[in-house]
């Protein structure tokens, strides 16, 4: 897989859409700093999938977003696309079967950031997953960026081993082995929860149990509803299919009354059909008419034409004739002066020829003296050079020493004003003050007493500071707790006020009582109150008279014009009376557990628990039955009826069920809920104070700390003069030492220098004399060499005028053989030129004699002819289109009248349809209601029963009124029953699923982990060999290796050991920079060898190299690339040569970046060229 193009827009500095195409194998990006190079690099590793900004040279990823320039606005979105070439199919997963493949990001201002693989929209795992395992990536080793090979190396052993997974392709199972990790936590979390739901289930089990009994009693009357209600719709249904069929007659009798009309319609369009074609007919001929009209105007404009073309062909030719015929004598003329100038060009031939033989003669004289002449030149040239050779000589050394002298004189006065300087700075060293040193001493010892202070006071605080803040805490954690605790009471106080609510959620009821206003009037289970235990007691003996209104007078029931719609009991506390109580010891009447909140409410209890006694105990109630009154009964705490003849057990199947209990919960959590606003008001009280203790002991830490800081100021401050005085002190003792040992050292150099001074002098007048010695005889020579060179130049002056001579006479000759030879071509041309003139003229008299324009003429008078007859044809085919066309349009009108007379019919056949459908959708509605019904029972039945629907609606009402009563029954509990143990038992098999795919993921893992291990070891191994092999090509030499930091490879780090030809370091941090980078390519190569990835990108990866590294990095690129390609960018000339394509990039536009085309065969071409130049 290769990458073939780039595409960038409105990323970073590329802000116009940018085209890059990489054909080559090793590309080279090039241009000036600053120009954006590395942004190419940048968007390659971003649709790499790269998330963090730090990484892309951003402080967030809007940064890489164009931001605007000094000409151009920000734009609102960065894209970029790569495009690689995938025709041998190595890209993995489901891309791995399309030739090339697009990989797109989009990135938009508002923070979106969206990825396409071949204009499909993905995820970014799904464009990680393309490259995992192959170094590439966000942050894989294929990338290597300015500054990541220093980073490679100085990389922690931890950071290195990533490089190390990504070659091996462990990354793909270390995702695996999360993956199966998180699957791990989510099985046993699922384990959990299974059980969780488990236990809740055997609780839900045992109290369907004991609903189930009840929902039997309840299918009974259900069933009979519901045979009921099935025959209603039966008979619904034959009463409407009898009403389909009375309306499907309807629509069959006005259908045959539209086609009736329809058939008239079908006639009248078959005769306009006919009309029409006619019309189209005679349309045709009139168009027929027109065409031979237009022919036979066309063959007159023809004719015309043809006959004017005759008499411009006559004028054309007998103009030729007259051009032809002057030129011919033109011709004529010129031939007779073309052989005139040949004759006059053959004798200046013969001229030229007689004295280039006289000066070849004269030209070879004068060559035989000039040798000579060059001979004696050269030799006293010679002589002169080497005398002034040997005077330059003696002038340098002559310089040489004066330099010297004058160098030395320099230094004797330097010397000089260093000592003048090292005297004065003697005299002026600075006299130690003991008596500032002293009180400098003891204001340090005041500062710290008194920092000691206030650190004492600052260290009391501080203590007091957590103590405060531990009080407030807890006093915190302490209201949280209350606030919960109140939160949880009003939450289940609410919860139970709601449930006391929907005692009466019959709604038929609660409008009955609204009509006769009596909603607002209290029950009866609100003014009592009965002891814990014997509320299911309580409820079997009163039943729906708990829920009792209270009246002032029964009188009124007999005012309400209909019965209540549901139970209802009410109650005249005023008409109660005493009960008759039975005095037996062992009997106990239930009315001793009950209070009631006013003496009305407790008559009326009174009179209806008379004769009702508590039992504790099944067994004590039966018992005692027999020592029951008439008409008297036993109750248990469980509800349960004991008679003398008769045992009644109770089940909580009355919609009062829980009340008295749930009103007594409701007024212990009112209380309680109370108590809890009290105590956490109290304790937000607490809460501010220790807040404003706290505040207050945080306000006194400020100040004392400001304090301590001025004092550790003031401190420091006395410390630094104290250490600047002393400093002081030594430094101007030391000083004063080194100063006497300079000026001696000073008094010595320059005496030395004044000797030296006096022997320099004495070489220069030695040498002074022998230079114009030297001048003298060369003066001398060089004036004989100057007369040998003026004989030599007359010399030459000679030879070159006898060979000047020479060349314009051959030159002459050469001219006439050359003129003479155009003369002859010109007269062969212009006699040729003469016999075509005359030939043409004779074939333009025949050509004019054979032009006649009478046949032309005659047929133009045939063709008027026939234009006039045309014309009238035409107009009678017209007259008839026009009757047909009126025909036409008198048909149209009465097809018109007959489709307005068919609209009324259709309309009617539409509503009569619609009522049939909606007979059919009736008919088919009591159907599907039936679907499933035993229809043929049905008939049965309703052959012994009435049938009117009237009578089955009453029937079904009867019995809703009487499901109704038995009150709130959980009809599902026997399917909840089933479903729970059914459920139960698919939960068990989950359990015990759950706990073998625990065992598999975990066994899973041990593999992952195996795997990856011996991978990782492999690849250890061969990064090693392959390391220890490419060390040695980039240095020449020398030895480098992976070393493990841990014993388990999974989890160890990995550190490099590298030891350059000559050196035994121990630390790669020892080596210098290019050393390093170095390592760092050969480590990264190594991987490549292992596993090459699709494509390398370098930036500046050579810039810390020489040039001699540099070449050897370019020879391995070279190899490399047969498998890799490499994308680099460089501003070494070396790595610039080795690129197949390199690609520009300029900043003409201040940051804008544009991309231009390099062509490196031209670069070559005019490379050569300097060579050769130079």
């Amino acid at each position: 897989m290769r990458l073939s193009h780039v595409k960038i827009a409105g990323f970073k500095s590329f802000v116009d859409p940018t085209h890059i195409a990489l054909p080559g194998q090793i590309v080279g990006i090039v241009g000036p700093n600053g120009c954006g190079k590395s942004n190419i690099i940048d968007a390659l590793r971003w649709v790499l999938g790269e998330s963090r900004a730090s990484a892309l040279r951003g402080e967030s990823m809007q940064d890489v977003i164009f931001n605007g320039s000094g000409k151009r606005k920000s734009v609102s979105r960065a894209s970029v696309e790569l495009i690689f070439d995938n025709s041998l199919g190595k890209a993995l997963g489901q891309w791995s079967s399309y030739a090339e493949i697009s990989i797109k990001r989009v990135l938009l201002r508002d923070g979106d950031s969206i990825y396409h693989i071949n204009n499909q929209h993905v995820r970014r795992k799904d464009v990680t997953d393309i490259f995992l395992g192959t170094g590439l990536g966000a942050r894989a080793y294929a990338i290597i960026e300015q500054g990541m090979i220093s980073r490679i190396i100085d990389a922690k052993p931890e950071e290195l081993r990533v490089f190390l997974e990504e070659a091996a392709g462990v990354s793909k199972y270390r995702d695996r082995r999360r993956e199966t990790e998180l699957r791990i936590a989510d099985t046993r979390d699922n384990l959990l929860r299974v059980d969780d739901i488990l236990l809740e289930l055997v609780r839900q089990i045992t109290r369907l149990t004991e609903q189930a009994a009840m929902a039997r009693n309840y299918r009974d009357l259900e069933s009979k509803r519901d045979t009921t209600q099935q025959l209603l719709w039966l008979v619904n249904k034959r009463d409407a299919d009898t009403r389909r069929a009375q309306f499907a007659q309807a629509v069959e009798k006005t259908k045959n009354e539209l086609e009736s009309e329809t058939s008239q319609l079908r006639e009248m369009e078959s005769l306009l059909e006919k009309a029409r074609v006619e019309h189209y007919s005679q349309a045709d001929l009139l168009h027929a008419k027109q065409g031979e009209l237009y022919a036979i105007n066309a063959d007159i404009a023809r004719l015309e034409q043809h006959i004017v073309h005759i008499n411009d062909q006559r004028a054309r030719l007998s103009q030729q004739i007259e051009n032809d015929t002057f030129q011919i004598e033109q011709q004529r003329t010129q031939s007779q002066s073309v052989q005139s100038l040949l004759t006059h060009w053959q004798q200046k031939q013969q001229e030229a020829g007689t004295q280039v033989g006289d000066l070849e003669i004269q030209a070879a004289l004068e060559a035989q003296h000039l040798p000579q002449a060059e001979e004696l030149v050269r030799t006293w040239q010679e002589r002169h050079n080497a005398m002034q050779r040997d005077h330059l000589v003696s002038q340098q050394q002559f310089k040489l020493i004066d330099a010297q002298r004058e160098h030395v004189q320099h230094n004797v006065q330097q010397l000089e004003l260093r000592c003048s300087r090292l005297l004065l700075e003697q005299d002026n060293l600075p006299q130690v003050n003991h008596d500032g040193l002293a009180e400098m001493q003891r204001q340090l010892l005041d500062a710290d007493a008194e920092r000691k202070s206030q650190q004492q006071q600052l260290t009391q605080l501080q203590v007091q500071l957590p103590e405060a803040d531990a009080r407030r805490n807890s006093q915190r954690v302490a209201i949280q707790d209350l606030e919960r605790q109140l939160s949880q009471t009003e939450a289940t106080l609410s919860a139970l006020q709601q449930l006391q609510q929907q005692v009466d959620n019959n709604q038929n009821l609660k409008e009955w009582l609204t009509r006769y206003q009596l909603d607002q009037t209290p029950r009866l289970w609100q003014s009592i109150d009965i002891e814990a235990g014997w509320e299911d007691a309580l409820e079997a003996v009163l039943r729906e008279r708990l829920n009792a209104l209270g009246l002032s007078n029964l009188d009124v029931a007999a005012q309400w014009v209909d019965a209540p719609p549901a139970k209802l009991a009410v109650f005249v506390a005023d008409e109660a009376h005493s009960p008759k109580v039975l005095h037996d010891v062992e009997l106990t009447p239930l009315v001793q557990f009950v209070s009631c909140r006013d003496t009305r409410t407790t008559m009326v209890v009174s009179d209806w628990l008379a004769n009702v006694y508590a039992a504790k105990t099944l067994e004590q109630g039966l018992s005692l039955r027999h020592r029951l009154p008439a008409g008297a009964w036993l109750v248990t705490p469980q509800g349960h009826l004991i008679g003398v003849h008769s045992l009644l057990f109770h089940a909580p199947d009355d919609q009062v069920h829980g009340v008295l209990a749930r009103q007594r919960e409701i007024e212990r959590l009112q209380e309680a809920a109370q108590q809890q606003r009290k105590l956490l008001d109290q304790g937000n009280l607490q809460m501010e104070e220790t807040e404003s203790a706290y505040r207050s002991i945080e306000s006194r830490i400020a100040p004392v700390r400001a304090v301590d800081g001025e004092l550790q100021e003031r401190q420091h401050e006395i410390q630094v003069n104290i250490l600047k005085f002393t400093q002081a002190k030594e430094y101007s003792q030391e000083r004063a030492t080194q100063i006497a040992r300079e000026l001696q050292e000073l008094t010595e150099q320059s005496t030395a220098e004044r000797d030296q001074l006096e022997g320099l002098a004495e070489r220069m007048n030695a040498l002074r004399e022998g230079i114009a010695t030297q001048q003298a005889d060369a003066e001398m020579v060089k004036g004989r060499a100057t007369t040998e060179e003026a004989a030599l130049r007359e010399q030459r002056e000679r030879s070159q005028k006898a060979q000047h001579q020479l060349q314009e006479a051959r030159f002459f000759n050469k001219t006439c053989t050359d003129k003479i030879a155009d003369l002859e071509h010109n007269f062969k041309q212009i006699e040729l030129a003469l016999t075509q003139l005359e030939e043409c003229s004779v074939r333009g008299h025949a050509e004019l004699d054979g032009i006649e324009d009478g046949t032309s003429k005659q047929q133009l008078q045939e063709a008027l002819q026939k234009q006039q007859l045309g014309e009238q044809a035409l107009a009678e085919t017209r007259s008839l289109m026009e009757q047909a066309t009126d025909k036409l349009h008198a048909l149209e009108r009465n097809r018109l009248s007959c489709e307005q007379k068919l609209h009324p019919l259709r309309e009617k056949v539409g509503e009569l349809s619609l009522k049939e459908q909606e007979m059919r959708l009736q008919y088919e509605k009591w159907a599907e209601q039936l679907q499933g019904a035993d229809e043929a029972a049905l008939l049965v039945l309703s052959e012994s029963m009435s049938t009117k629907p009237t009578t089955l609606e009453n029937e079904l009402n009867r019995l809703n009124g009487d499901i109704e009563q038995l009150g709130a029954v959980n009809l599902a509990a026997l399917e909840e029953l089933q479903a729970a143990e059914e459920r139960k038992t698919y939960l068990d098999i989950q359990a015990k699923d759950l706990a073998d795919a625990v065992d598999t993921l975990e066994g899973a893992i041990r593999r992952i982990d195996k795997e990856s291990r011996d991978l990782l070891m492999a690849t250890y191994n061969e990064v090693n060999r392959h390391l220890a092999e490419m060390f040695p090509v980039l240095f020449g030499g020398g030895d480098a290796r992976l070393v493990l930091t841990g014993d388990e490879i999974l989890d160890s780090g990995v550190q490099v050991m590298a030891q350059p030809p000559g050196k035994k370091n121990t630390s790669i941090n020892l080596l210098s920079g290019g050393e390093k980078a170095l390592t760092a390519i050969a480590l990264v190569f190594s991987l490549f060898q292992l596993n090459p990835a699709p494509f390398c990108l370098l930036d500046e990866v050579d810039a810390p190299l020489d040039d001699t590294n540099t070449e050897r990095l370019c020879k391995l690129i070279k190899k490399m690339a047969q498998q890799t390609q490499f994308i680099f960018i460089s501003h070494n000339k070396i790595t610039m040569e080795l690129a197949q394509q390199l690609v520009g990039v300029t900043m003409q536009e201040r940051g804008v970046s544009h991309v231009v085309a390099v062509d490196i065969e031209e670069a070559l071409r005019l490379r050569d060229d300097s060579a050769i130049a130079a």
